[in-house]
């Protein structure tokens, strides 16, 4: 069987100390903003129109780039971390599709969530997560610990780094 990568972006938002999850309603979990970047698009550029049409929020990457630019190139914001999601596994353990995930941190300038695209959940959907939500939460431990990490690495962030 081959498998199947598309590339992803996703970022977890943070305003005042907490960070955004919705219910995922095929898979069954809460989630970030995120989904397939389009064949135009850099990853951050992705993670960025993910987050608006999701939440209508515009979002402020907290990315570092790494400074190198020369005649033909150019440093673009690195995501927090690149994540390998096995979507489809058969009965065999075989994989037939995966995510590659390019996953960043932002701010936002508010909580009022108001998805700016005509098929995205519903705000009620959302809901904030400070840390002390995230620890005592039942969400799966790698939500909790990147949500966790954006909250404290876009706290430390005194402003804009890498966003638009």
């Amino acid at each position: 069987m081959e498998t199947t990568r598309h590339f992803t972006a996703t970022a977890y938002i943070v305003n005042d100390g907490a960070t955004a999850l919705h219910d995922h309603e095929r898979l069954g979990i809460r989630v970030p903003p995120g989904g397939h970047i389009d064949r135009d698009e850099l990853p951050h550029e992705a993670a960025i129109r993910e987050v608006y049409e999701e939440t209508g929020l515009e979002a402020e990457l907290v990315a570092d780039r790494a400074g190198i630019e020369g005649p033909n190139g150019r440093s673009l914001p690195q995501p927090a971390h690149l994540l390998l999601y096995d979507i489809n596994v058969d009965d065999a353990g075989r994989v037939g599709h995966q995510h590659v995930d390019h996953l960043y941190f932002a701010r936002v300038p508010s909580r009022v969530i108001d998805p700016a695209g005509s098929d995205e959940v519903d705000s009620n959907d959302w809901h904030w997560y400070t840390p002390a939500d995230l620890r005592t939460s039942d969400l799966d431990a790698d939500v909790i610990d990147l949500g966790r990490e954006a909250i404290d690495r876009v706290s430390e962030s005194p402003g804009e780094s890498g966003g638009r």
